[in-house]
């Protein structure tokens, strides 16, 4: 019975022991020592979701994983990569979902015209029935 109980509390434990002993990211918690290039690097953080929080940028997010993409994005700013191609390069690795800025692609094209036709049935609709209305 002893040894049941045992099992089970070591059962019960495993997840603690399943923590991430990794450190965290090099500069994924400290700015980058040139003010301007550690402008750049915020400012594109701000318009990157984070992937886990889904609800926060990067910039706010407290998650492992958005501490590793500032670690990222500050480490290749100071290689004197442009945030433009940062973000062209995250997004072909997680999807255009992971920029807050919209996209103007032909798939996406429908998304951005389904308000305009949907408010032109409804006036049309309104536009019949107010015409009904004076007939009768």
């Amino acid at each position: 019975m002893k040894a049941l109980i045992a099992l089970l509390l070591m059962l019960a434990s495993a997840p603690v022991f399943a923590q991430s002993a990794l450190p965290p990211a090099p500069y994924a918690n400290r700015q980058i020592a040139d003010p301007a290039l550690e402008r750049k690097a915020k400012a594109l953080m701000e318009t990157i979701r984070c992937l886990t929080c889904q609800s926060q940028s990067i910039a706010d997010s407290n998650a492992s994983m958005a501490g590793d993409m500032r670690s990222e994005i500050r480490e290749r700013i100071m290689h004197g990569e442009q945030p433009e191609a940062i973000r062209t390069w995250l997004i072909s690795r997680y999807g255009d979902w992971v920029s807050y800025e919209p996209t103007a692609a032909p798939i996406l094209w429908p998304l951005w015209a389904a308000p305009l036709v949907l408010l032109g049935l409804g006036l049309l609709l309104l536009r019949g029935r107010i015409k009904k209305k004076a007939r009768s």
